[in-house]
C-alpha cells in the first residue's frame, strides 16, 4: 500500500510539472509576441540587410513599422546582395526607405564614399543616408575621429545633407562623446533603460533591440524607435532638382 501511495504521489507531482512547465513555455510565447510597437505610440521602424535573406516586404507593410533603413554598402568593395531587391520591393509597398553604410576607418575615405553611392542614388531615397560606426580598426580615437570626420564631410558634400551616424552607447560615449553636435544620432543600446550619452546630448532614434520579430521576415530583426518629441520629418530626405539651388 505504501509503495501506491509513492507511486501516485509521484504521477501527481509528474504532472503537476508538467502543467507548470508548460504555463511557462505560454507565458514566455505570449511575452514574445507582445513586441514594443504593440504597446507604445512612438514611430518605430527597422533596418535589414543580407542576413535577413529574402523578406516578404507585403506583409511588412502592413505591420506598424514607418520606415527601414536598408545596408547598403561596407568599406570599398562590399555591395549587400539584397539591397536592390529590398529598395525596390519596400517602396513598391509603400514605407519610407533610407540606406547605409558600414563605415571602416583604414579604407581610403573617397573609395567608400564611392562604393556608397554608387548604390544608395539620391533620387530613390526617403531618408537622410546613414553611417554606421561600429569599430575603430586599431586606430587611436584621434586618428580614427580624424578618419570619420573626413567621411562623414565628403557624404555632406555628396549628398546635400548632414548624415544620421549609427553607433552603440559604449562606442559613442568611449570615443565620440562631445564630438558630433549638430548630427542626428541613432543610439543602439539593447536593454529595457533608455541610452544615456556621457555628454548629456538629446539623440533623434534608439535600436532599443538586435532581436525583434515582425511580420514579412524569418528569425530576427533589429527595432528601432523615435524619442520623445522626434518625427520622422526631421531625417527626411530633401531632394535636390537637378541643375538647381532649390528643394522640395
Amino acid at each position: 500500500m505504501g509503495i501506491l501511495i509513492l507511486f501516485i504521489n509521484f504521477a501527481v507531482m509528474i504532472r503537476f510539472y508538467t502543467l507548470v512547465v508548460s504555463l511557462l513555455i505560454s507565458f514566455t510565447a505570449m511575452a514574445q509576441s507582445v513586441q514594443c510597437e504593440d504597446t507604445c505610440s512612438h514611430i518605430h521602424g527597422i533596418d535589414l540587410s543580407h542576413y535577413q535573406g529574402n523578406v516578404f516586404w507585403e506583409a511588412v507593410s502592413e505591420t506598424k513599422m514607418a520606415y527601414v533603413y536598408l545596408k547598403a554598402t561596407e568599406g570599398q568593395n562590399t555591395i549587400d546582395d539584397k539591397y536592390k531587391r529590398n529598395i525596390d520591393l519596400a517602396h513598391r509597398y509603400g514605407l519610407k526607405v533610407g540606406s547605409y553604410h558600414f563605415y571602416r576607418p583604414m579604407v581610403p575615405q573617397e573609395r567608400q564614399l564611392a562604393n556608397f553611392m554608387a548604390q544608395c542614388r539620391p533620387e530613390d531615397q526617403d531618408l537622410i543616408p546613414m553611417i554606421d560606426i561600429e569599430t575603430k580598426s586599431g586606430l587611436s580615437t584621434e586618428d580614427f575621429c580624424d578618419s570619420l570626420f573626413k567621411f562623414i564631410r565628403l557624404v555632406e558634400c555628396a549628398y546635400h545633407c548632414k548624415p544620421l551616424l549609427y553607433t552603440f552607447t559604449n562606442f559613442y560615449n568611449a570615443n565620440l562623446s562631445g564630438k558630433l553636435d549638430g548630427y542626428k544620432l541613432m543610439i543602439a543600446q539593447y536593454t529595457q533603460r533608455v541610452p544615456v550619452l556621457n555628454d548629456g546630448r538629446d539623440f533623434e532614434m534608439w535600436q532599443y533591440t538586435g532581436k525583434g520579430h515582425i511580420d514579412g521576415v524569418n528569425g530576427y530583426v533589429d527595432k528601432s524607435r523615435f524619442m520623445g518629441r522626434h518625427v520622422l520629418r526631421e531625417i527626411r530626405y530633401r531632394h535636390r532638382y537637378r541643375n538647381s539651388h532649390s528643394y522640395y
